[in-house]
């Protein structure tokens, strides 16, 4: 009985953890390639991964000023849009890698995919926007 409450605190843990993750999935992607073509340009372990972490903080630090400052809604939309499709792409993948080997039907698995994504997106962008709203607000 108590390794099954372990296991089952431990999936909720980790599908906390990976929705955490999933939604700053851009910042992550644009840090993972800062740090390759600073290494792959011979900058050393440590510079690559100052670059990685700047350029990280500033794909975040450029949607908020956008959010902050942009008075178009459309162009807000646009900024959050950014920063939401790769959440949303890696929330379809961190729905799939947990539900494949549980759902034998392809069409309701890709409907539930299809679901944790948006809702991962949607997650984003609400961050990202009440983030850029109290930072900058005008």
């Amino acid at each position: 009985m108590t390794l099954i409450l372990l296991a089952i605190s431990l999936t909720i843990a980790l599908c906390v953890l990976a929705y955490n993750f999933a939604i700053y999935a851009l910042p992550f992607m644009v840090g993972l390639t800062a740090f390759q073509y600073a290494y792959g340009a011979h900058a050393g372990f440590l510079m690559s991964g100052l670059a990685a972490i700047g350029t990280a903080l500033a794909s975040i630090a450029l949607v908020i000023v956008v959010v902050g400052f942009a008075k178009n809604p459309a162009l807000r939309l646009v900024a959050l849009a950014i920063f939401a499709i790769p959440a949303a792409i890696a929330g379809y993948a961190l729905v799939h890698g947990i539900t494949k080997n549980m759902i034998d039907s392809g069409l309701a698995l890709n409907l539930l995919c299809g679901a944790g994504g948006v809702f991962i997106g949607i997650a984003a962008m609400l961050n990202l926007n009440a983030l850029g709203s109290a930072v900058l607000s005008r």
